[in-house]
């Protein structure tokens, strides 16, 4: 028995694609309705600054980057304004003054809108502009999402109105994480690093997790498309057939050769980019490792491929070991 073909390995990810589609783009939804920074930090994900800690970031402007520490407890400190090139968390992408929208929504008694009104603030006054920032170039189910950041709860009550509407890139719980570069000159896809095991829970949303964790893949390499598609939107089939050789020898490489691979009993798999989130900047997927059930839905592993398949359990059973191979025939001397 050879190693699996490059053909089925594109049948273990055209069986798997729609799930892992689904989960992408609900995974996506759950970030952009995430608590914003700003908000009330008894809300869990959503955080607040100290309330006499100096609201600085109201001096930020369009294309400032800033950042801040989040404890263990939620609490937002040394919040500040930093290079682009440096770590941070949020990029201004516009400025608003609600005291003029309208104010007697936002007057000077006003209390500071609650999260749904947030929400509805981010696609009120924070779209079009940040779409313009970025010169129309979005991908809505990229890494990064559109947010408003409002004052802490003592400077809104002193009278400060100033919401800033910027990206953020965030984890799994819908907490920014640190990000370098701007947002306008970077590659807008959502990858795992090689390494790191992803998991789609029961919402359908993906989640990095430590590979001795549940998980449904192994991340083997982020592959840019660019370079191999330098023009127009390549078709998802196109993406397959190169993916396919690159994947199974990035699982190759991953694993320490062809007969690693075997006998681990996973198969490769890719990611491919849809043409919305291709025209919205993005340009890379990731290849992985995968279990594949007879019912063509991703399997439960827990542990590293790199451990070995005895190390592995899917489905809570540990593999069972692949057929035995027909050994190599020896190339004759002579005709």
């Amino acid at each position: 028995m050879n190693l699996r073909s490059a053909r089925s390995a594109i049948a273990v990810r055209t069986g798997l694609v729609a799930t892992l589609c689904a989960a992408t783009a609900i995974g996506t939804y759950g970030y952009f309705t995430g608590h914003p920074v700003g908000g009330d930090a008894t809300h869990g994900s959503g955080v607040s600054a100290s309330a006499d800690e100096p609201a600085s970031f109201t001096t930020a402007d369009v294309g400032a980057c800033l950042t801040w520490n989040v404890a263990e407890s939620g609490e937002v400190t040394n919040f500040e304004q930093t290079p682009c090139e440096s770590e941070h968390r949020f990029e201004v992408s516009a400025r608003e003054n609600l005291g003029t929208y309208p104010s007697s929504e936002f007057g000077d008694e006003a209390p500071r809108p609650d999260l749904t009104r947030q929400a509805q603030l981010r696609e009120e006054l924070c779209q079009a502009p940040t779409l313009r920032f970025l010169n129309g170039r979005f991908d809505p189910v990229g890494r990064y999402s559109i947010a408003p950041i409002l004052p802490p709860a003592a400077a809104w009550e002193a009278g400060d109105r100033t919401m800033l509407c910027g990206l953020q890139s965030t984890d799994s719980s819908g907490m920014p994480m640190l990000t370098v570069g701007s947002a306008t000159t970077q590659d807008q896809a959502r990858v795992s690093k090689p390494g790191e095991c992803v998991f789609v829970d029961n919402s359908a949303s993906l989640r990095t997790v430590n590979c001795s964790e549940d998980h449904n893949l192994e991340v083997t390499q982020v592959v840019d498309l660019s370079s191999q598609f330098p023009e127009g939107v390549p078709s998802v089939e196109d993406q397959d057939r190169y993916l396919s050789g690159v994947c199974t020898q990035a699982a190759m490489d991953y694993l320490g050769g062809e007969e690693q691979l075997y006998q681990s009993t996973l198969q490769p798999y890719w990611g491919t980019l849809e043409q919305a989130s291709w025209i919205g900047g993005s340009r890379s997927v990731n290849c992985a490792l995968t279990f594949a059930r007879e019912d063509g839905a991703f399997a439960t592993v827990t542990g590293s491929a790199k451990d070995g398949r005895d190390a592995l359990r899917v489905d809570g059973q540990t593999p069972a070991a692949p057929p035995e191979r027909d050994p190599l025939r020896e190339s004759a001397a002579t005709p």
